[in-house]
């Protein structure tokens, strides 16, 4: 017998968010770690722009790549992990970490975009700590 995945239960299985926009940029799926890693429920963000997650200083280039994403169907961090700044509900600033897939109708229509993400702030945060006591510690010899 073939096993049929459920594609929720595997979504919100996984520990890397799964977060599912539509053409105009509308979350219309939101799982478990996306809720652990952006602090909304997802009641609070379906139906919301991706701007609840986007700082506003990168808005702009964020909305340029994603409606050029819909615009030719393709996208280059469908295999190239993208690390951007992000925000969390209580306004604190991450660092995320996510691949993106394009999803397309029946008839090859590009309808939405599917990012995993994972939460890459601590790794973030120790990399430029490290570089900081580095460029000290050069600067001293």
């Amino acid at each position: 017998m073939k096993y049929q995945v459920d594609f929720e239960q595997l979504a919100n299985a996984m520990g890397d968010g799964v977060v599912i926009s539509d053409a105009k940029g509308d979350i219309v799926f939101w799982n478990t770690s996306a809720e652990r890693i952006f602090g909304y429920s997802a009641a609070e963000a379906l139906g919301k722009s991706l701007d609840i997650i986007t700082p506003e200083r990168f808005r702009a280039r964020h909305w340029d790549g994603y409606k050029k994403s819909m615009e030719t169907g393709t996208t280059r961090y469908g295999s190239t992990l993208l690390t951007v700044p992000a925000l969390h509900k209580e306004g604190r600033s991450l660092s995320i970490a996510f691949t993106v897939a394009m999803l397309t109708d029946e008839d090859g229509n590009v309808g939405a975009i599917a990012a995993i993400v994972r939460d890459d702030t601590e790794r973030f945060q120790t990399d430029r700590e490290l570089k900081k006591r580095i460029a000290e510690l050069e600067a001293k010899s």
